[in-house]
């Protein structure tokens, strides 16, 4: 209702979808960029000869998958079976994560990837932070270190939840982070979020390496985001979904390294075995490493179904 109320059209059937012809000359170009992402491929074509000579500098065409939308014209719920997967951006998706994943993996003990492993340890102790604040407590300092560790220290708050909200709260951001990279308002709303974040961490008694850390990606991804508005669309979506896969894969990296393979005394899941004797530091590992795939699982899902029921 909101095309037609703008654009003149006209309706057919063509191979079982529905083509719907523009015949109106108004902000062709950013409507179209908005169809494409609501709609479908964006193609022209001259149907007939009349047409052609009528509506040639006019006629814009759009085919319309109808299956994602029901007979009044609104969209489906969304596809929780994924029996309709994969859409050409879910193809492109996938791709994208391996891709990422190849890249991470390859990279990974080079010092290009020092600048992401440490926004990786400030979303752990952030997440500390938050779990502290939503029972109760206070935060006093929150610092990241150039040898990958970090620290937040805190007053009150429940301990059972604030220890081990770091290793499974990075998980969870990271899924999270995946999940909304489908779509670029969704992008765009996590990565203000990442922004705030960082910004409200200056607040804190941070160190040196939080200061320059939290003003390098605080101002890199803002200018993403104008990039993204301004400029180039899409290229935050891209951004975005580096982000979850990075921070997903250093949170099971980390769990696997400092919890299973070895016991960190001072790690999050010693602290775990402190308050709770029976629970074992490996044992919390173990755990803490399947809750840390299902996250980063669950992201992937999540986004696919979020593409499948949007293009």
């Amino acid at each position: 209702s909101r095309v037609s109320s703008t654009f003149s059209t006209d309706f057919e059937q063509e191979g079982g979808g529905l083509v719907v012809v523009f015949a109106q000359k108004i902000k062709i170009r950013r409507q179209f960029l908005i169809l494409e992402r609501h709609t479908g491929r964006v193609c022209v074509k001259e149907t007939n000869n009349n047409s052609r000579t009528i509506l040639a500098p006019l006629l814009e065409l759009t085919t319309v998958n109808p299956n994602n939308f029901d007979n009044s014209g609104t969209m489906n719920s969304p596809d929780w079976t994924l029996s309709t997967c994969c859409n050409e951006y879910q193809i492109i998706f996938c791709c994208l994560f391996g891709g990422y994943m190849i890249i991470n993996y390859f990279l990974w003990n080079t010092f290009i990837m020092k600048p992401m492993k440490l926004i990786a340890v400030f979303v752990h102790e952030m997440s500390h932070a938050t779990a502290c604040w939503m029972t109760c407590g206070s935060v006093k300092a929150i610092e990241v270190y150039n040898n990958e560790g970090g620290v937040t220290k805190f007053v009150g708050g429940n301990r059972c939840i604030i220890i081990p909200a770091g290793y499974l709260g990075g998980a969870f951001w990271g899924g999270v982070f995946v999940a909304l990279s489908g779509d670029r308002i969704t992008s765009t709303v996590i990565a203000g979020v990442l922004v705030a974040s960082l910004l409200i961490s200056l607040c804190f008694s941070p160190n040196k390496v939080m200061v320059l850390l939290s003003l390098f990606f605080a101002s890199i991804t803002g200018i993403f985001i104008f990039l993204d508005w301004y400029v180039f669309d899409p290229l935050l979506q891209f951004v975005t979904l580096y982000y979850g896969v990075f921070i997903g894969t250093f949170s099971v990296y980390d769990v696997y390294d400092d919890l299973i393979t070895r016991t960190v005394e001072g790690s999050d899941a010693h602290a775990c075995h402190q308050l709770i004797p029976c629970c074992l530091p490996r044992c919390v590992g173990v755990q803490f490493a399947i809750v840390a795939l299902f996250f980063q699982a669950g992201g992937v899902y999540l986004a696919l179904v979020w593409m499948g029921a949007s293009y």
